[in-house]
């Protein structure tokens, strides 16, 4: 047997190509010692030093002994018993790994390198750093800070700057840019490295982004080490200004890399008075900061005193400092139900920030660290809204120093004090000189005229800037009666109410809201009342006229009347509350009897997102449940753009409902609800809410002892789970749905679970089991008339076929499942079914049929929101471009494919068309290009567990290492 062992990456050894278990981390780390030693004994002093450092245990050689002794037998199973250990000798004081240098990838990188030196020739230098897996012993921290460990890394960088200067020399530029991009990705200030990245992206004509690069690590230089660039970086600049001299044309701006930038501040306060101090206050708080630590401001006062005001004023004041954007969420801390956990605020940010929602990690600390990671050096501004706790904002916080955090809360929030350094504004009721100058702005002349009642009103309300506008518009209402009479009347109020003064603003201001909704009308203040059930943040008027049970017309109507009362808030067609309001109208409600959320309203939800769903996915009507045609009417939606955009409108709701009703009943409105939805979650990438939803649902469906349900709201996790490459789980989900189906004997659900399972088999690779799930999949769904289900499995089955070499098997049944579709009138599992017959051909060496086919797939996937099957297509064109010669095509349309497939966040389909690219680069002589394309396959197919094209990228660079750069079929 053949002795192979890895570092450069996790540390790994195999016999042959068998893996060998190497033990706990304290005996792998032994064999890292060795192994570093290069082939020289190492001593036991030494070995026990690395170690434990000045403090070993007594028995630290014996323990040295065991682990040696177990390596031993691992590494020699053959070796007899208390025979002498040729490949671990003890020698003098201590051992000796005994293997070939080139069984070892460490010392076959450093000959590589040698020889690369030597001959100067770029071919093993691109060996070498194809070696590379990973930080040398990754899964080995203890020897992360090894001297020698550091010096591999330094190796690793500067043979990485060898290989882009030669590439570079030799007209390679995409190769150099991509090498001098990961030794600037290591090390931000590597001159060097930057002065080379930016000769290569001039060369390569990008030369905006070439000044872009210069003027951004100027700026780091200046920033961390207070220094101007050297002389190599300064005359990579200078030969940029030249060239720009010799051709007249001015250099190009500095532009933004082209990654979103938020902008999602609420809209300003209008007639906002007052709080000057308070604004110079906040300037202060975020004007100066810290080098090394974020800056945070936390803003509190009590409920209803202008936080929220305040602090969007002065973020709307200050946008010009965070060029890279503005994060905002609510995280209604105060909701006694469904405050906004920092898992789904992350989720949010992360798609603001560009994240396609199928890389959207499942645990929370995951997303806390990717979100720090997008922001890092990004000048952002996040604002979080009505935070209830330090636990709340902690996974918020970025890392970086060049972003500012804001957070309002009717809490001091110490522990950000204490722990992160925050400064705090303790927010006070307006002076009352601004709670004057707030009434004079909003009910006019009728305040000056007469400032003694202009105080009495501004006391009766607290100065909180909330009742100051509320009474404002009962002044108005009030007109022409003297704004003393109105004073008086409240003042009367007060008394019937049997309240006094107390100085708690919370009281007092509950004054002035039951004097302004005494003035309502019985329909708008009935609207208002069960507004305060609504667990969202906001309604459009067609939900507030299902809420009400009357027309869109009068809900209006009242709406108009609650804004201009100021009760609600009108954004744009939708209407929020404020949740002091909120708190107040769900108070109301339940003492009139009206508890919980009409059932009108969830009709109207889950009819009118089944409508949605049926002119987006108009095949697919059968897969989901019935809805019962009593009710109230859906909204109507006349395509299915429309449909789209109310469902994305409507997101946030529709989960918001479904977590209620799971709290408060109907429990059976989430289960139907999720099982609607989720075509459109998965195929949005709304991960989160999807897996949300589906818990909940679940959850109420196990309640309602309802097996069935259960089991297919099972097989919707498992199909997001498998969507997001989490196969473990999506086997758990996927195999106790097959369980409660045989329990209800349902065959319908039966055979969607075990498609699914057949699906998740075919990605990980296990061809005979798919094949065998999937065939009885055609059976049962043939049996029962399910022709959707039958012609998807047959289109699985294909798939399964092609990846076994069984060509005219995978013709037939993907044929067939065309067939079906065609007649049932699936235009994309059609499309997919003739794209999959496009692989067919390829394989069997049929080129010109195969793009005809594509070319056929394409067209139809261009009329339908189907982009990722638009760049399956792309990707299939592009592979037949090369065979042909059209290079200059195959790219263009490989790259853009890779483009949607990175859009929309299908990470197996990068892979794929990473791999065509690396296949295209070959094909062409540029197998620097090649390699690194393969390598990006390889790594993102092996984060997903895409065993396909895993093994695709791994032939691709065993074809390299041999020399050979034939386009594979």
């Amino acid at each position: 047997m053949t002795l192979r062992i890895q570092v450069l990456g996790p540390m790994r050894a195999w016999h042959d190509d068998e893996p060998i278990p190497l033990g706990p981390p304290a005996q792998r780390t032994v064999l890292g010692l060795l192994v570093l030693a290069g082939g020289q004994p190492v001593g036991l002093a030494g070995l026990i030093d690395a170690i434990w450092g000045d403090e070993p245990p007594a028995s630290a050689v014996n323990v040295i002994q065991t682990h040696v002794k177990r390596l031993r037998r691992v590494l020699e199973p053959a070796r007899a018993p208390h025979s002498r250990s040729e490949l671990l000798p003890y020698l003098g004081d201590g051992y000796h790994l005994v293997v070939p240098a080139d069984r070892i990838d460490i010392l076959r990188f450093r000959q590589l390198l040698h020889r690369a030196a030597a001959s100067r020739e770029v071919e093993p230098l691109s060996e070498a750093l194809a070696l590379w897996q990973g930080q040398p012993f990754a899964d080995l921290p203890q020897l992360a800070g090894h001297p020698k460990v550091r010096s591999i890394v330094a190796e690793h960088r500067a043979a990485l700057a060898r290989l882009g200067a030669a590439l570079l020399a030799a007209g390679q530029t995409g190769g150099a840019i991509t090498a001098f991009e990961e030794v600037t990705a290591a090390d931000p200030l590597d001159e060097a490295g930057q002065a080379g990245l930016v000769r290569a992206l001039a060369a390569a004509g990008r030369r905006a982004q070439a000044f872009e690069t210069f003027h951004t690590v100027r700026r780091r230089l200046a920033d961390e080490l207070g220094v101007d660039p050297g002389t190599e970086l300064t005359a990579a600049h200078r030969e940029l200004l030249d060239a720009d001299a010799r051709t007249s044309t001015p250099a190009p701006p500095v532009v933004a890399a082209a990654r979103p930038v938020p902008a999602e501040l609420p809209a300003d306060v209008p007639g906002f008075t007052g709080r000057a101090h308070e604004m110079s206050r906040l300037d202060r708080l975020t004007g100066t900061p810290d080098t090394s630590t974020v800056m945070i401001a936390v803003v509190s006062g009590t409920a209803g005193v202008g936080k929220t005001a305040l602090a969007t004023r002065w973020a709307h004041r200050n946008r010009d400092r965070f060029p890279d954007g503005q994060l905002y969420v609510d995280l209604r801390g105060y909701d006694p139900e469904q405050p906004v956990s920092p898992d789904a605020a992350l989720a949010r940010f992360l798609r603001s920030l560009g994240l396609p929602g199928e890389q959207m990690p499942a645990d929370v600390d995951e997303r806390a660290a990717l979100y720090r990671s997008l922001l890092d050096r990004r000048r952002v501004l996040v604002l979080l809204d009505n935070a209830a706790s330090v636990d709340q904002v902690r996974p918020l916080l970025p890392g970086t120093p060049s972003c500012v955090v804001l957070v309002t809360s009717r809490d001091s929030l110490p522990g950000l004090i204490v722990r992160h350094g925050a400064r705090r504004l303790d927010l006070d009721v307006l002076r009352p000189d601004d709670a004057l100058a707030l009434l004079g702005r909003l009910a006019g002349d009728s305040v000056t005229g007469d400032p003694e009642a202009a105080e009495e009103l501004a006391a009766h309300c607290a100065r909180l800037p909330l009742a100051l506008r509320i009474a404002a518009e009962l002044v108005h209402r009030r007109a022409p009666a003297t704004l003393a009479s109105v004073v008086g009347e409240l003042a009367d109020h007060r008394g019937r109410l049997g309240l006094l003064s107390t100085g708690d603003p919370h009281s007092d201001i509950g004054v002035v809201f039951s004097w302004s909704y005494r003035d309502l009308p019985a329909g708008a203040a009935r609207t208002f009342r069960l507004l305060g059930h609504h667990p969202g943040t906001e309604m459009d008027a067609h939900a507030v006229a299902a809420l009400t049970g009357g027309t869109e017309t009068r809900a209006r109507s009242h709406l108009g009347l609650l804004t201009a009362s100021h009760l609600v808030q009108r954004t744009g067609d939708r209407y929020g509350m404020h949740d002091l309001l909120r708190a107040y109208a769900r108070d109301l409600a339940v003492r009139c009897g009206e508890i919980g959320l009409p059932q009108p309203l969830l009709d109207f939800y889950l009819r009118t997102a089944a409508t949605a769903m049926d002119l987006l996915f108009p095949a697919e009507r059968d897969r989901r449940p019935g809805i019962p045609a009593t009710g109230g009417p859906a909204l109507p939606l006349p395509d299915s753009g429309a449909a789209l955009a109310w469902l994305d409108a409507e997101r946030a709701n529709l989960v918001a409902t479904a977590v209620h009703a799971v709290a408060h009943g109907p429990e059976g409105y989430a289960v139907r609800l999720a099982q609607v939805l989720l075509r459109y979650l998965e195929s949005g990438g709304h991960y989160p809410d999807a897996v949300a939803l589906h818990g909940h649902a679940l959850r109420a469906a196990e309640r309602l002892e309802d097996r069935h349900a259960a089991a297919q709201l099972r097989i919707n996790l498992g199909v997001l789970h498998v969507q997001q490459a989490r196969y473990d789980e999506a086997g758990a989900e996927l195999q106790r749905a097959v369980d409660l189906a045989l329990e209800v004997g349902d065959s319908l659900v039966r055979v969607r679970a075990l498609g699914n399972l057949g699906h998740l088999y075919q990605w990980q690779g296990r061809y005979a089991e798919a094949a065998r799930f999937l065939g009885e999949v055609v059976a049962v769904a043939r049996h029962s008339g399910d022709r959707a289900g039958e012609a998807r499995g047959l289109g699985n089955l294909g798939q399964v076929r092609l990846r076994q070499g069984r060509h005219p098997d995978a013709a037939h049944d993907l044929r067939a499942s065309a067939a079906i579709c065609h007649d049932i009138g699936d235009a994309v599992g059609e499309a997919y079914a003739v794209l999959h017959l496009g692989h067919v051909e390829l394989s069997s060496g049929r080129s010109v049929e195969a793009a005809a086919l594509y070319e056929q797939a394409r067209l139809v996937f261009s009329g339908t929101t189907e982009l990722a099957g638009t760049a399956y297509a792309l990707d299939g064109l592009g592979g037949v471009d090369v065979l042909l010669g059209e290079h200059r095509r195959a790219a263009d349309r490989l790259g853009e494919a890779l483009e949607l497939f990175r859009r929309i966040g299908e990470r197996a389909g990068e892979a794929r068309v990473s791999n065509s690219l690396g296949d295209a680069a070959a094909s062409t002589g540029r197998p620097a290009d090649a390699r690194e394309h393969h390598l990006s396959a390889l790594r993102i197919a092996g984060e997903i567990g895409y065993r396909y094209e895993q093994s695709r990228a791994e032939q691709g660079l065993a074809r390299l290492s041999a020399g050979r750069h034939e386009m594979p079929v």
